[in-house]
């Protein structure tokens, strides 16, 4: 998973201003899934729904656990009641582990939120939102790069290192008897905006935070490029590797974005809205899967799937079972025999860092967006409804809710059921905008 990418981010795709040619292999002898989302706007609450299979308003986890100690979303953290995708393969015997970064709680405030409590056997990478890719000082002003339970200081761009250390895991593992699971979460394409041999921009004291608004748009798509292809190359060396050791017929491999893009880079394609927006250019990303000899090279599906479809698409595959009841589906067959899902609707609840709230719903080619302006934050006071026919509107550019109206009725009763039904038994977590504690 890559961090920030939007749906245009790689060539395969349509990036226009550079080409990202290992990726672009994967796609070539895999399939494009040209209609993927992620649950989540921004990277805490994906990764929620990632790792848990289920919509991550389930898990209490709404919004960026937040870097700043007085904030309120700072002290939450992914719960050791959760069951992840890691802990159901490890109990059938699968080695797992994760390189790059874990968002899901700061271990300052809990060590329950530790990845290793959360059925992973290995962890190199960080805790926080982001850290500089030099110093390795995370968004909370403290160094943040450890080896499992143990902060580590280590020279290295993080790129360079998550590259090295996902190879290595795939390498050991393979020598072993057990079958293996690894989840490389890249930093990339995440401010800092630092491309390789660039300096140290956070320290312990400060940040100084390059400025996008500041240079022109060759600089920007320089740094773009720069921050992109050190990430081009280590899938390729995944690629690579899988090859080398002759485990890639046996293994699949799935590769997305956690959002859409941040500022930071030029927005090139037809979608409205960026990350932490509902509108498709907040969540609609690039994914790709690969499975030599499984997967038909050179296909793709146009199949509505959301990240909370993994956990139970890695379930299916490794043909394991999981007590829980997942939100998400799995699209094995679709990616290897070509068929289609059963129609469902598609969520997306997003809580900003100020409090803002934002829901949308999608049945087939319709999707209708709630709107909050100028809410109390945290609640969900003066709604406002859109409605959108994809089909004939991609870039939602015309708000045809007032020609439906029992259509947007019957749509934002059902969002409205689904956000309840989220909440009768969602994991209870310390502080949240309308929490007392």
């Amino acid at each position: 998973m890559v961090d920030d990418m939007g749906y245009e981010g790689v060539s395969c795709f349509g990036n226009p201003y550079f080409r990202t040619p290992e990726i672009d292999r994967l796609a070539e002898e895999g399939m494009r899934l040209t209609d993927f989302h992620s649950s989540g706007t921004v990277c805490s609450p994906t990764r929620a729904g990632l790792l848990t299979g289920r919509y991550q308003q389930r898990a209490g986890i709404e919004a960026v656990i937040h870097p700043r100690a007085d904030h309120p979303e700072h002290r939450k953290g992914l719960q050791k009641s959760e069951t992840t995708f890691a802990e159901v393969l490890k109990q059938a015997g699968y080695a797992t582990g994760i390189v790059g970064k874990w968002h899901q709680g700061y271990p300052q405030n809990s060590q329950d939120y530790h990845p290793q409590n959360h059925g992973f056997d290995e962890f190199i990478g960080y805790h926080s939102g982001n850290i500089d890719f030099v110093s390795h000082v995370g968004d909370h002003y403290r160094h943040d790069w450890w080896h499992g339970r143990q902060e580590t200081n280590e020279d290295g761009y993080t790129t360079h290192l998550l590259n090295r250390y996902a190879d290595a895991f795939i390498r050991r593992q393979a020598m072993a008897d057990a079958p293996f699971c690894l989840y490389v979460a890249h930093e990339a394409i995440h401010n800092p905006v630092q491309v390789p041999g660039d300096p140290v921009r956070r320290t312990v004291e400060k940040w100084d935070r390059w400025k996008w608004q500041e240079h022109s748009a060759e600089e920007r798509i320089a740094k773009f490029k720069g921050m992109t292809m050190p990430l081009d190359e280590g899938v390729g060396q995944i690629r690579k590797t899988l090859v080398e050791l002759g485990i890639d017929r046996n293994t699949f491999v799935l590769f997305f974005s956690d959002n859409g893009p941040a500022a930071d880079w030029p927005d090139s394609d037809d979608y409205r809205g960026r990350k932490g927006s509902i509108y498709e250019g907040g969540h609609k990303v690039p994914a790709i899967v690969w499975w030599p000899g499984r997967i038909e090279a050179g296909t793709r599906s146009n199949e509505p799937l959301i990240s909370i479809d993994v956990m139970p698409t890695l379930l299916d595959l490794a043909e394991v079972t999981c007590d829980v009841k997942l939100d998400g589906v799995s699209f094995g067959d679709v990616v290897l025999h070509g068929e289609s899902l059963p129609k469902r609707a598609l969520y997306w609840a997003s809580l900003s860092n100020g409090g803002g709230r934002s829901e949308a719903i999608r049945q087939d080619e319709w999707k209708l967006v709630v709107l909050h302006p100028k809410a109390a934050p945290g609640t969900f006071e003066n709604a406002r409804t859109e409605l959108y026919n994809l089909a004939e509107d991609p870039g939602e550019t015309t708000d045809i809710a007032e020609r439906h109206p029992a259509r947007v009725a019957s749509m934002r009763k059902q969002l409205r059921s689904w956000y309840a039904d989220t909440q009768v038994t969602a994991t209870e977590q310390p502080g949240g905008w309308l929490s007392k504690r």
